[in-house]
């Protein structure tokens, strides 16, 4: 079974052909020279050259030498540079890839953030549905008090179907009342202080619901279902019966 163990990376000062060229060449050169002077100048005249003359001669001795490490030692250090390159980019590699990551992460936890918020947002939903159910209630009582004799009254009912769950139930009422003109959407809304008062309770607390939902609906699903629900059109009602509202104008907040 093949090992997982990285491929060991050779070291600075690893051998090559080159190197062991360089070696051979020297040498056999270093050889060569001896010869010549065992042989064509002899070694005691070859001790008696005075300072001038025996440099002159080391220097030509010793000169393709020199030259020949200074090429060798260039395309080593090429290498070298080469494998350090290597080493860099996958360095790079590896940062880049930590980076990913980092992203991935950061995008997981926004996610798990905005998904948190808006579980809050929905359950803080519930209980101002349940307000505005009772608001709306109260609007109906006000109405139904000055406006028809008790044994037409549905508020009893209609409070007995809130108590058991249904929020909507007094929405659907408003509704009703509008649309079958039973009532002038404006008096029912704006009549007296009190119902004044309640309208004004009613649609600060839809429009706080409304910010809200900004901060956790980037897509506004959220705030488009909100204005769609029985709620957001008990809202449009109060808006466009408003004393002194002009309807050109009557854009709801989050549209």
């Amino acid at each position: 079974m093949a090992s997982d163990a990285p491929t060991p990376q050779p070291g600075p000062w690893a051998l090559d052909w080159r190197l062991f060229f360089s070696l051979g060449v020297t040498f056999v050169w270093v050889m060569l020279g001896i010869i010549y002077i065992t042989s064509v100048v002899g070694w005691i005249d070859f001790a008696t050259l005075n300072a001038s003359s025996l440099g002159s001669f080391l220097e030509g001795a010793f000169a393709p030498l020199a030259f020949l490490w200074l090429v060798v030692g260039f395309f080593m250090q090429q290498t070298q540079l080469s494998q350090n390159t290597k080493v860099v980019e996958q360095q790079l590699e590896a940062l880049r890839q930590t980076a990913e990551q980092a992203k991935v992460q950061s995008q997981a936890i926004a996610a798990d953030e905005l998904h948190s918020r808006q579980d809050t947002y929905l359950k803080v939903a519930a209980i101002v549905a349940e307000q505005l159910g009772t608001t709306a209630g109260f609007l109906v009582n006000s109405w139904e008090a000055e406006a028809l004799p008790q044994e037409e009254w549905k508020s009893i009912e209609l409070w007995d179907r809130f108590g058991a769950g249904d929020s909507n139930a007094f929405g659907l009422r408003i509704m009703a009342l509008c649309f079958t003109n039973a009532v002038e959407p404006t008096e029912l809304f704006y009549g007296t202080p009190i119902r004044r008062q309640h309208t004004e309770n009613f649609t600060n607390a839809f429009e706080n619901l409304l910010e809200r939902a900004r901060s956790c609906d980037p897509d506004d699903m959220i705030g488009a279902a909100l204005r769609g629900s029985q709620n957001g059109r008990v809202y449009r009602f109060m808006l466009e019966s408003k004393p002194g509202h002009d309807q050109d104008d009557g854009a709801e907040p989050g549209d």
